[in-house]
């Protein structure tokens, strides 16, 4: 038996369970659980040892008090997502990015197995606290990190968007790769120019490499970081795009309830990953929470505009709501 001087932190503990069930309950091969859960199968079977040993697995899975497989498991057969982890966290928005930035980092350390081409929202706080507690990997597992919106603004804030890029680069051993400009410019001829500058025109080449895609998931009012940048949409913009229909954004891409792309008045304006071209990164990991962001989240889970999702246990029983 493992000794109890080395009792797991709760995210360890989730991922034990999800491989568990995923093998005893489901019978999902060895093979396809490490492809589905983009880890080596090595790494499966330890996992699957442990969970016997640490007496998850008896004759059934027993998961433990904050781990919520059954909510995961629903999640992803409901919005059709390659995976889902739920964590035991409730309040608003900021109250639960502590809870998610931990599962994040573990959810990273688990699945990015080497080789991969990352792309990461420039103006997320909760990914950027993410790469706060996350463990540097050796050797590497990726070999670039890629800003998907631009990544300059007001000078007291920009540095948390180069250091969610550089840092996330040194922990994984990757080349971190920037997006020189604003994320919205006064107008479209100004977005065209700028993207021809051949600094952002590599940057842009480089989205068409992304095997991995980890995303915020913003609600119509802009994030306290994202408004102090000077990046945020005005209030004449805000109500707009209410009028609209829309609920949320990636990467500055607006939908609505069903997932459905918004013609926002300033997409033209916008130099950051287009639509179609995020939606087809293999992995789209969406990171948000707090009930303030429940339409939000709906709508990129039903918009494909994510396909794993890390929540909280709050929005998770809300997303599954009639």
């Amino acid at each position: 038996m493992v000794a109890a001087s080395s009792t797991p932190g709760p995210d360890h503990v989730r991922l034990l369970v999800k491989v568990a069930r995923m093998y005893h309950e489901r019978g999902v091969r060895q093979p396809e659980i490490a492809a589905q859960l983009n880890m080596s199968q090595p790494r499966v079977s330890r996992l699957l040892k442990e969970a016997v040993d640490r007496g998850v697995v008896r004759t059934v899975v027993v998961s433990p008090d904050g781990v919520h497989a059954e909510l995961e498991d629903a999640l992803a057969e409901r919005y059709g997502l390659r995976d889902a982890v739920v964590i035991e966290a409730e309040g608003p928005g900021i109250d639960v990015i502590p809870a998610l930035a931990a599962a994040t980092a573990t959810y990273l350390d688990a699945t990015l197995k080497g080789g991969d081409t990352i792309g990461v929202s420039s103006w997320s706080a909760t990914l950027l606290e993410a790469v706060k507690v996350m463990r540097a990997r050796t050797p590497p597992v990726a070999r670039e990190v890629i800003q998907l919106l631009g990544g300059s603004g007001s000078p007291e804030v920009q540095l948390h968007a180069t250091r969610l890029t550089s840092r996330l680069a040194e922990l994984t051993g990757a080349q971190p790769v920037f997006a020189p400009s604003a994320a919205l410019v006064g107008s479209r001829e100004l977005r065209d120019l700028l993207s021809r500058e051949p600094a952002m025109a590599d940057t842009m080449k480089a989205w068409s490499r992304l095997t991995v895609a980890l995303l915020g998931i913003g609600s119509l009012a802009p994030s306290p970081l994202l408004r102090r940048s000077g990046n945020a949409i005005t209030a004449e913009d805000q109500r707009h795009l209410g009028e609209l229909g829309a609920v949320g954004d990636v990467c500055a891409r607006y939908f609505d309830i069903d997932g459905e792309a918004v013609d926002a008045p300033f997409n033209d304006r916008i130099i950051g990953i287009e639509p179609d071209r995020l939606r087809a990164v293999d992995r789209r990991i969406g990171v948000a929470g707090g009930m303030d962001k429940v339409a939000a989240i709906r709508g990129a889970a039903r918009g494909g505009w994510v396909n794993i999702l890390i929540t909280d246990v709050e929005v998770a029983r809300e997303l599954l709501r009639d």
